[in-house]
């Protein structure tokens, strides 16, 4: 892009970062930088841990105005300031958003001037984490990044590479800052765009379904749902009245979203058929492909008359179902395929035997740590071939599915 259209993209746009207390704060001395030289209008707020690792004397000096730091400013609150810094500006930006300012934000602490604002404010808000790869992959962590998400915060990031800490390697690292850039201008890019989903109604599918084998046990598969939920934020981002039929997950019900939740493939079924019609419907789920003919009405006990036999029927197949030709078929019916060997021929085979228009496939083998993980590698499949895609966030993966399928719907692609 040239550099002309980058400086259009922010220029006089007003932006508030907020710098969170750990070592990657130096790389936002930089994203000051490289903001300011795109013709954005940038303030900044500095947590107290932050001043730890920058000044707001070097912050300041990039600003070309005085770095913000405590919430009792005598100079800032007589117009109570954290009020004013919250709504006078375009985009809230968090970088680095630490582990414990994601928990505050999810939780809706306000104890400083930054949770303060970010509690305050009503603009979009982009957070860059950057921890210790184990603190990002703890179950804390992940539940607060979920929760964050499913409120309609963007996330830029991590990436995986070297820590500070010697020998310390993994996902945690803050997204450089040209790439905080690069998201800030797609912000302001689909903002400017307005809702190219408003009006139309769009069906998702998303996690497992658990098919039981007596009260206390069950037949499920390892799906999270967060594929799925990150479609459904995506679409009503989107502006389109979006109903999320969800199997069994530890996620929150993504903001602005209709949510029906369902256990069985059954289930599903019926609940999928109660949201029709549609405009797109879109089968991120991972239904089981069989349940037990006859599940047991009390807990089979071990030892009365050695291993149990049991029988299993085929559950309904809910993607070829809605995708038959008829009047509540929807216009787009996109399925998915996890597969774990022959990722393209087989989803090229799912396209065809299911009569739906695209098919995302992904490979899903242990060594992907894509089921259950943040991150995904997706093969876009139609009867015109296979568009891979490089590898990126569920929430990244969600929002160019989607802003596909608004092209699709304008007749931009087929």
């Amino acid at each position: 892009m040239a550099s002309w259209v980058l400086h259009a993209m922010l220029k006089d746009k007003r932006i508030l970062l907020i710098v969170g207390g750990g070592i990657a704060a130096y790389k936002s001395l930089d994203l000051i930088r490289r903001l300011r030289e795109r013709g954005a209008v940038v303030r900044g707020v500095l947590t107290k841990a932050a001043c730890e690792f920058v000044t707001p004397l070097s912050a300041g000096t990039l600003l070309g105005e005085r770095a913000f730091t405590d919430l009792f400013d005598r100079q800032s609150e007589f117009d109570v300031g954290h009020i004013r810094l919250a709504r006078d500006t375009d985009i809230v930006v968090v970088a680095p958003a630490t582990a414990d300012l994601m928990a505050k934000m999810a939780h809706g602490h306000a104890n400083d001037l930054a949770t303060a604002i970010l509690l305050a404010t009503d603009k979009p808000v982009l957070i860059a984490p950057a921890m210790n790869p184990r603190m990002w992959s703890h179950k804390a962590t992940q539940r607060n990044l979920a929760q964050l998400m499913s409120d309609g915060i963007e996330i830029v990031g991590p990436n995986d590479g070297e820590m500070a800490e010697a020998r310390e390697s993994g996902p945690g690292r803050m997204a450089e800052p040209l790439e905080i850039v690069a998201m800030i201008e797609g912000m302001f890019a689909r903002a400017s765009s307005g809702k190219p989903l408003a009006g139309k109604r769009v069906l998702i599918t998303s996690g497992p379904t658990h098919e039981p084998i007596d009260p206390v046990r069950y037949i499920a598969n390892r799906s999270s749902g967060k594929q799925g939920h990150a479609i459904a934020a995506a679409a009503a981002q989107a502006g389109a009245d979006v109903t999320l039929i969800a199997g069994p997950v530890n996620l929150p019900d993504p903001a602005g979203v209709r949510v029906k939740h369902v256990t069985t493939a059954q289930e599903m079924l019926s609940a999928v058929q109660a949201a029709l019609p549609a405009d797109v419907a879109i089968f991120a789920a991972a239904v089981a492909d069989w349940r037990v003919a006859q599940a047991g009405d009390q807990k089979i006990k071990k030892g009365s008359g050695g291993t149990p036999a049991l029988s299993f029927v085929e559950n309904p197949d809910i993607l070829a179902t809605v995708a038959k030709p008829g009047p509540q078929r929807p216009a787009l019916v996109i399925g998915f395929a996890a597969e774990t060997e022959n990722v393209i021929a087989h989803a090229k085979a799912k396209l065809a035997s299911k009569g739906c228009d695209w098919i995302v496939a992904n490979d899903v083998s242990p060594a992907t740590g894509i089921m259950g993980g943040d991150s995904n590698s997706i093969h876009l499949v139609t009867t015109q071939g296979a568009e891979a895609w490089p590898s990126q966030s569920k929430a990244d993966v969600a929002r160019a599915l989607i802003a596909r399928v608004a092209d699709a719907l304008a007749g931009k692609r087929q």
